[in-house]
């Protein structure tokens, strides 16, 4: 018998210990410990639940192992989930997790119950990637299903986080030697009220997050049940991985990407416009101005209009066409301490709360995706009244591509095709002859102040400013200084918080520093973070001035919201 290597026995051993560590089952008695957890973390929840497409994933697992993919935002996802999934008669899964989560006496329960917890670093340990991709493939080829969150980490800012690429990798390699020939079903989860919210907005802010413990989780299970809130829960289109990759050239290169960001793009289609987001919506984006009843409702009714028209995904949007219903939404965003009401005047105002924009800013996030390209539709049209262009049509085209850079680590955009069809379809519902009119600066500037929905400033005013400190800071910089990423960061949050007392910027969800290391971010991406290039200080002067120059467009629709806003103000009986 041939003897086995001492480093080979190491290996293996190491390899062993790998898989123990992460070695999942779905006992019976820990599977109904963690459902009954479950039902205490979810007792005030209601899950509205997409029942066409539970039945379309029920008949997917018949014949494929499944690999769902939800959107994360809450420490309460996977347990939606496996609520969902027993409620309804569909497969467990084996979700895929931090260790950091496996504290007792959760972690024994939830291995025994179809947790896999993994190392949150694997950088130097090939290993344990080894044995990780071989238990995937292991429990694929078996015909169990997997679960895990491609963001890596919780959203801090409602929108969809860059997706992380490691366990797709291990997946894709799966379905490339054979091992099973899987169906990714994208997820939307959203919540119409999330109480831990409140902290990850202070951890935004700079305070320090507080660790996983037992502790912890005991008072986050008893912060689940103060407040009642709905949950929906969405099935994307599924993907099949192996026919998607045959059959999309794009594919070929890069596949772990493309897949990764395919997956983004279907989640996203898949997340409803919740009342709560457009309320939201409509209350930022004027500083910190109050306003009535009748107000609000003007700025949500051409809203609401244009996501009817342009037949968005919605939950409970009739909601918003009544009175009551906008007061309703009003006053539970209210009493959940987002939005301040003031009863002392002639009448009701409601307006952001002081500290509490963050929060307000996660709502309106769930459905940005659906309005950015209508907001870069607009700062196109602002920039056409600037000037007399030779081709406006070609003009836009490359404002647009400007902008789309600009937001390209915020926003997840499809490709240039797809991107110059939806951005033609927007302007032709700013203006159906928008393209006989674009070389008119005149005419264009009629079009964009007769128009009674302006989102531009509301959705992007944050990205952009952040930005605009971020530029402002580095073009002050000596551009042979190194940048020392973190603590820049924490320059320009104090910057920012000057710029908003000052208001030099309108936008309180700026002072985040989430948005400013995306803005970074963008930064590095354009070589403006690495000291002593030839021409930094140029360059970085030159990122300054592009930013302002949108900073500018958008304070441009701001004061046409306000003029709306000031003629419901005047001509608009309160309803």
């Amino acid at each position: 018998m041939a003897t086995v290597a001492p480093v080979e026995e190491t290996v293996a051993a190491q390899a062993e210990r790998c898989r123990r560590e992460m070695a999942a089952t779905h006992g019976v008695m820990a599977t109904a410990a963690w459902r009954t957890f479950g039902r205490l973390l979810l007792r005030s929840c209601t899950v509205d639940i997409d029942r066409a497409g539970v039945e379309r994933v029920r008949e997917l697992g018949r014949r494929h192992p499944l690999v769902l993919l939800p959107s994360h935002r809450s420490y309460l996802d996977p347990v939606v989930m496996r609520t969902v999934l027993q409620d309804h008669g569909l497969p467990p899964t084996h979700v895929l997790g931090g260790i950091n989560a496996a504290f007792w006496p959760v972690g024994p329960i939830a291995r025994r119950s179809g947790h896999v917890f993994i190392r949150r670093t694997t950088r130097d340990d090939p290993v344990y990637r080894l044995a990780l991709r071989e238990y995937m493939a292991h429990l694929l080829r078996d015909g169990h299903h997997l679960e895990w969150y491609i963001e890596g980490g919780r959203t801090r800012t409602g929108k969809l986080r860059p997706p992380r690429f490691g366990l797709l990798a291990y997946l894709l390699d799966a379905v490339r030697l054979g091992a099973a020939d899987p169906v990714i079903v994208p997820v939307s989860i959203v919540y119409e009220h999330l109480p831990e919210m409140a902290a990850m907005a202070a951890e935004d802010k700079g305070e320090t997050r507080t660790r996983d413990s037992l502790g912890w989780l005991i008072g986050y299970a008893r912060a689940q049940g103060r407040t009642r809130s709905t949950v929906h829960v969405r099935f994307g289109e599924p993907l099949q991985i192996r026919e998607w990759i045959r059959t999309t050239p794009a594919a070929q290169d890069r596949p772990v990407e493309k897949v990764a960001f395919e997956v983004c793009h279907r989640i996203n289609g898949a997340t409803p416009i919740t009342p709560t987001s457009l309320v939201t919506l409509a209350l930022l984006g004027l500083e910190d101005r109050a306003l009535t009843l009748a107000e609000v409702r003007s700025i949500l009714g051409p809203i609401v209009d244009y996501v009817r028209r342009r037949g968005l995904p919605t939950t409970g949007a009739d909601l918003l066409d009544r009175p009551e219903g906008v007061r309703v939404t009003l006053d539970s965003l209210s009493a959940r301490g987002v939005v301040t009401r003031f009863d002392g005047g002639a009448e009701p105002v409601w307006a952001i709360s002081p500290d509490r924009h963050l929060e307000a800013a996660f709502h309106r996030n769930s459905a940005a995706h659906l309005l950015v390209t209508r907001a870069i539709a607009e700062l196109i049209s602002v920039h056409a009244t600037e000037s007399r262009l030779d081709d406006p049509v070609r003009g836009a085209w490359e404002d647009a591509l400007a902008l789309r850079e600009l937001l390209k680590f915020e926003f997840f955009f499809p490709g240039r095709r797809e991107f110059d069809r939806e951005l033609r379809d927007e302007l032709a519902l700013f203006d159906p002859g928008w393209e006989g009119r674009a070389a008119d600066p005149e005419a264009v500037r009629t079009r964009l102040m007769s128009s009674r929905l302006h989102l531009a400033h509301r959705l992007l005013g944050c990205y952009i400013e952040a930005q605009q400190v971020v530029a402002d800071r580095l073009a002050a910089r000596d551009a042979t200084t190194p940048v020392d990423e973190s603590a820049f960061v924490e320059e320009c949050l104090g910057v920012a918080r000057q710029y908003r007392m000052q208001r030099r910027i309108g936008s309180t969800e700026a002072i985040s520093k989430e948005l400013l290391g995306t803005a970074l971010k963008l930064a590095r991406h354009r070589g403006l973070t690495e000291a002593g290039s030839d021409g930094l200080a140029r360059r970085r002067r030159d990122f300054a001035d592009e930013v302002g120059a949108v900073a500018r467009r958008l304070a441009v629709l701001r004061d046409l919201a306000a003029r709306d806003v000031e003629a419901a103000r005047t001509g608009m009986e309160v309803l």
